[in-house]
């Protein structure tokens, strides 16, 4: 008599790179970032992954084990085809299609925590040949790439409007050139202070057609403390007279909201003012950043800011608004933080190339670090210093050793370069205070995906996970 034996099922596989982050009440959020889901469980659930990871076959005596498995495989943790994380490399020389030009550091407002100490020094200006051959050259690459359009944003170390004719000038022949190379208008964006004649507001209105982000603290006391003007007046007044002409025209622009340590009790109640009076959707909230004039306060990232930004965002959520913090982001998927390990293309008043909004001129002091290129011999093009270059494209999150435990790693993507090395310098990254701020605001946001998804779990289908963040940074005016 011949007997015939089934084959032995193979054991559950692991497919995703998961993560168990306490919650309260011996309660864990199970969260996959590639696999964009997760869902809140119990201890027994995590020590099941547990043991999933480790190759020991669970208990399948219960049939909860079996259901549990099941919902598993359902959220591609189990089972599924390999993940493909998003990392992207940057190689060769830079060939941008976007260009930010610096253009002075000269500012009409005296901030108390200008990262750029804006003021304290000479001022310089970019002339506007310096635009112009920049313009060329991001215009041509995009006309070579095959692209329909090219960039031009508008940010310093002071107040780009503060160069107004450079402003105005370098637009008009940004669409010249677009025109003769047969693209379409270029794209154009700025930051700014808001504090802008009429004449300019109107400018702004008619001819940024990607935007402006304005810098505005909320409440006129809690602005009015650190945004003065070189004669110390408070500078809120002006800037609500441009966020109404905004407004009034249904212009699209964003606001930045800087928040010092003595002023983070004071952040649900801007929000709610910014949110009350003026039409922006996009708020964005940071703390103040221990650089420039800043750079002896106080810190204000700290667990007051989380719980302060916690009640902003509900206060937010009332008028139907969202507000951001920079590193937080679960709408992404991304290895880039900011344009660094992209190769932002970034001209200085002298013409020189940086990879960083915050190294904008080259007295700063990490200037080495981010500078990577310079007008070469001929009219338009520059030659790039590509071990700089290297160097940055290299900080890519996934080259970062602190942050591969990380549950935020594949969306903050090690967050700002710039201020790591202000504060550790170039050695190894070992993390720095916001990294709390990161992870805290994280998981907000993916318990809010699990609440908005019907409470149980969030997953979402492949054909609706973002694509990498584009080449941009947030504002930090």
């Amino acid at each position: 008599m011949s007997t015939s034996s089934q084959p032995k099922p193979a054991s559950p596989a692991w497919s995703a790179e998961i993560f168990a982050i306490p919650l309260e009440q011996d309660r864990f959020l199970v969260y996959a970032p590639l696999r964009r889901s997760a869902f809140v469980a119990n201890a027994r659930v995590v020590n099941l992954l547990a043991d999933l990871k480790d190759d020991r076959q669970p208990d399948a005596k219960t049939g909860d084990v079996d259901a549990t498995m099941e919902f598993l495989r359902r959220l591609e943790i189990l089972d599924a085809e390999p993940e493909i994380p998003p990392d992207t490399v940057f190689s060769g020389d830079p060939e941008p299609s976007s260009i930010t030009l610096f253009l002075t550091t000269a500012c009409n407002l005296r901030c108390t925590y200008c990262y750029a100490s804006a003021g304290d020094a000479p001022s310089k200006s970019m002339p506007l040949g310096v635009a112009k051959r920049g313009i060329d050259f991001v215009a041509g690459n995009a006309a070579r790439k095959g692209l329909t359009t090219f960039e031009v944003n508008y940010h310093g170390g002071g107040e780009p409007t503060a160069n107004w004719q450079v402003m105005t000038d370098s637009l008009t022949y940004a669409r010249a050139k677009a025109d003769e190379l047969g693209l379409q208008p270029p794209i154009a964006s700025a930051a700014s202070n808001g504090v802008l004649r009429d004449d300019q507001i109107h400018w702004i209105i008619a001819n940024l057609n990607g935007g402006i982000s304005v810098s505005f603290d909320g409440l006129p006391s809690a602005h009015d403390r650190h945004r003065l003007t070189m004669h110390g007046e408070g500078s809120s007044g002006r800037v609500m007279h441009t966020l109404r002409q905004f407004d009034a025209a249904g212009f699209i622009y964003g606001v930045r909201v800087t928040v010092t340590s003595s002023q983070i009790s004071q952040l649900p109640d801007s929000v709610e003012f910014i949110c009350a009076h003026f039409s922006t959707k996009r708020i964005q909230v940071e703390p103040a950043y221990q650089l420039g004039r800043w750079r002896e306060a106080p810190s204000a990232e700290t667990d007051d800011f989380v719980a302060g930004y916690r009640e902003a965002q509900a206060r937010a959520l009332r008028y139907g608004r969202e507000i951001f913090f920079s590193a937080a982001r679960v709408g992404s998927l991304t290895n880039h933080f900011c344009g660094i390990t992209q190769d932002t293309f970034a001209l200085s008043p002298d013409g020189n190339v940086s990879a960083c909004f915050e190294a904008f001129s080259e007295d700063n002091p990490w200037a080495k670090t981010f500078f990577y290129g310079a007008p070469d011999n001929s009219k338009h093009g520059y030659r790039f210093d590509l071990p700089v270059l290297a160097n940055l494209r290299q900080q890519a999150v996934q080259r970062r050793a602190f942050c591969q435990g990380c549950f935020a790693k594949w969306t903050c993507a090690g967050d700002c370069y710039h201020k790591a090395v202000s504060v550790t310098g170039e050695a190894e990254f070992s993390g720095t205070d916001r990294c709390h701020i990161t992870r805290e605001l994280t998981k907000d946001q993916i318990l809010a995906k699990i609440g908005s998804a019907g409470g149980v779990f969030w997953h979402e289908a492949p054909e609706k996970r973002p694509a990498p963040l584009p080449e941009k940074k947030e504002v930090s005016l």
